[in-house]
């Protein structure tokens, strides 16, 4: 369970972090889950509950030690996204709407090409916007401070 770099990157990931998939290849194969976690840099994903592998945890300052399970990552290409009509594996397509909205569509053999929804974790935020100005914002009278005018010439340089 090594943290090494896959040698080519997904630039266009289909799969998302909340997604109900199957996975299609493995120990777990045919079994469904959520996508708890994305890992880009490996090209790999972990679902929810499956793909679980003994770890041995060494005991150290603030933590016991043991045996502990864990869900490992899967390759991205062992699991395919669920199909929300038919409820079988699919592919994942992209399309635009007449409003112009990006929506991900079911594809492929036996598909129902039918929506699929973006998951609703993705709605949420982790950490709120700040509602207050910082230290560090500008204040708003310094920004609508007009310091140019064009009909006078007023605020521009000497050159």
């Amino acid at each position: 369970m090594g943290w090494k770099a896959a040698q080519k990157l997904i630039r266009n990931w289909k799969i998302l972090r909340g997604d109900n998939v199957m996975i299609i290849r493995g120990k777990d194969k045919g079994e469904a889950g959520i996508v708890k976690r994305v890992i880009r840099s490996q090209n790999r994903v972990i679902v929810d509950g499956k793909n679980l592998v003994k770890k041995h945890i060494k005991q150290g300052q603030g933590h016991e030690g043991g045996i502990f399970t864990v869900e490992a990552p899967l390759h991205v290409s062992n699991v395919q996204v669920v199909d929300p009509v038919t409820g079988k594996p699919c592919k994942v397509g992209v399309r635009y709407l007449e409003d112009g909205t990006k929506v991900r569509i079911a594809r492929g053999i036996g598909a129902s090409g039918s929506i699929i929804p973006r998951p609703e974790i993705l709605k949420i935020r982790t950490t709120p916007r700040p509602t207050e100005p910082g230290p560090k914002d500008t204040p708003m009278d310094f920004v609508l401070q007009k310091t140019y005018d064009k009909k006078t010439g007023m605020g521009m340089p000497d050159l």
